[in-house]
C-alpha cells in the first residue's frame, strides 16, 4: 500500500478535485500549500494557520538543517510538534535553495556554502532524505538538479539524467513507513525531455509526482506546454505538485491541465511590501487614495482581516512602519489564495471549471 492515496471525487476536462491520504491525515484538492521556510510562514503563527485554511505548511530543508539542525528538530518530535502545528507537513529537499547558490554539482551530490556562516555543506541524495525524515514531515521531496531557464539542451539534459539517477538512490534510502516520499520531474520547456523524465520517475515508482524547474524564468506560455507534456505521463492515482507556483493565472491554468497541490512565497512576499491579492487583482495598501477607504481590501474575502480591518487602517499601519500590517496583509494574501483553490474545487464539482478559468484569467492573464 502507498503510504498516499489519492481519489479523484470529481472531473472537469483535466481539472480534478480528490482527497489525498497520508499515513497521518487526508488533505483535498486543488490544493495550496504556504511555506514556513525556518519554520514559521514569516508573521503567522500556528494558530494562523488554521484560521487561514492550511492543510499542509512547507518546511525548507536547506534553512532548518543549518539552523537549528535536524537532529534538534527530531528530538522535539519533528517539524510539526516543533511549530505548534497540528496539520500536515511537507519538505522540500533543498535542492532549489542548494542550486541558487552556485554550487559544486557532481554525479554523486552537491557541495554549497551556508548563508548563515558561510561554512561547507554536502547534500547526497541519501543524506538528503535522512535529513527529512529527521525532520519528520508527512511528505518529503527527493533532492533534484533545477537549473535555471533559459539553460542549453546539454544543461537541462545532465539535470534530468542525475534527477532520475537521484531519485533512484532516494527511494532506496528512504525507510520511515509513516513518511511518504515524491519525485520530481525535471526537464526545462522541452515537452520532450519533460515526458523522458516523467516516465523515468514514475518507472521507480513514488507516492506522489513533484513537477520542479519550471517559474524559474520562463514566461507561462513556455511553462505550460512543458507542463502539460510532463503530466501526460503521471499517473492518474497520485497526487501531482507543480512546485514553486503561485500566481493566480498560473494556478488555474495548472489546475485546468490536471495539478493538485502547488506553493510559492509570493503570497507571504507581496504581504510583506504592502501588496494585496484581491478578485480585481492586486492591490496597492499603500496608495494615497486609500487612507479614507473604510471598507475592506475584497469584499468577497471571507478572511478575519476583510471582515475586521478596513483599507484605511492598513495603508496608515504601512505609512508608519507598524509590522502589523504586514502580518495582516500576509495573512490576507494566503487565506484568499486557499479561497481561490476551494472555489477552483467547487468549479470542478459542478462543471464549470472552463468559466471560472476565464474570469480568473480576464483579471490576472
Amino acid at each position: 500500500m502507498y503510504p498516499v492515496e489519492f481519489d479523484v471525487e470529481a472531473n472537469d476536462g483535466a481539472a480534478r478535485a480528490g482527497t489525498a491520504t497520508t499515513a497521518r491525515g487526508s488533505y483535498t484538492t486543488p490544493l495550496f500549500m504556504p511555506v514556513g521556510t525556518r519554520g514559521a510562514i514569516k508573521y503567522l503563527s500556528a494558530t494562523d494557520y488554521a484560521n487561514v485554511g492550511a492543510q499542509i505548511v512547507l518546511g525548507n530543508t536547506y534553512h532548518l538543517m543549518l539552523r537549528p539542525g535536524a537532529e534538534l528538530i527530531e528530538r522535539f518530535g519533528g517539524l510539526g510538534r516543533f511549530s505548534g502545528w497540528d496539520g500536515l507537513t511537507l519538505t522540500d529537499s533543498g535542492g532549489f535553495q542548494v542550486f541558487s547558490l552556485d554550487p559544486k554539482v557532481d554525479d554523486d551530490g552537491v557541495t554549497f556554502k551556508s548563508t548563515y556562516d558561510g561554512s561547507s555543506h554536502r547534500f547526497t541524495p541519501e543524506i538528503a532524505v535522512d535529513v527529512q525524515q529527521r525532520l519528520g514531515a508527512d511528505i518529503q521531496m527527493v533532492l533534484d538538479v533545477c537549473p535555471p531557464l533559459p539553460s542549453p539542451p546539454d544543461v537541462i539534459r545532465l539535470a534530468v539524467e542525475r534527477t532520475t539517477a537521484w531519485a533512484q538512490r532516494a527511494k532506496q534510502a528512504h525507510t520511515r513507513p509513516d513518511q511518504s516520499l515524491f519525485g520530481i520531474v525535471q526537464g526545462g520547456v522541452s515537452e520532450t525531455m519533460r515526458r523522458e523524465s516523467a516516465q523515468q520517475v514514475v518507472d521507480i515508482g513514488f507516492d506522489g509526482y513533484g513537477i520542479g524547474g519550471l517559474s524559474v524564468g520562463e514566461t507561462r506560455s513556455e511553462m505550460l506546454p512543458a507542463l502539460a507534456a510532463a503530466l501526460e505521463h503521471l499517473p492518474r492515482d497520485r497526487p501531482r505538485y507543480l512546485m514553486g507556483v503561485g500566481d493566480p493565472a498560473s494556478l488555474v491554468e495548472a489546475v485546468g491541465l490536471g495539478v493538485d497541490q502547488f506553493d510559492c512565497v509570493m503570497q507571504t512576499r507581496l504581504g510583506r511590501h504592502g501588496t494585496a491579492l484581491t478578485s480585481t487583482g492586486r492591490f496597492q495598501a499603500k496608495a494615497a487614495r486609500n487612507a479614507e477607504l473604510d471598507e475592506p481590501l475584497d469584499h468577497d474575502c471571507p478572511c478575519e482581516v476583510c471582515a475586521r480591518h478596513s483599507r484605511g487602517y492598513i495603508r496608515h499601519l504601512l505609512q508608519v512602519g507598524e509590522p502589523t500590517a504586514s502580518r495582516l496583509l500576509s495573512i490576507h494574501n494566503v487565506a484568499w489564495t486557499i479561497d481561490l483553490m476551494a472555489r477552483m474545487r467547487q468549479a470542478i464539482e459542478s462543471g464549470t471549471y472552463e468559466s471560472m478559468r476565464r474570469s480568473v484569467l480576464d483579471v490576472w492573464g
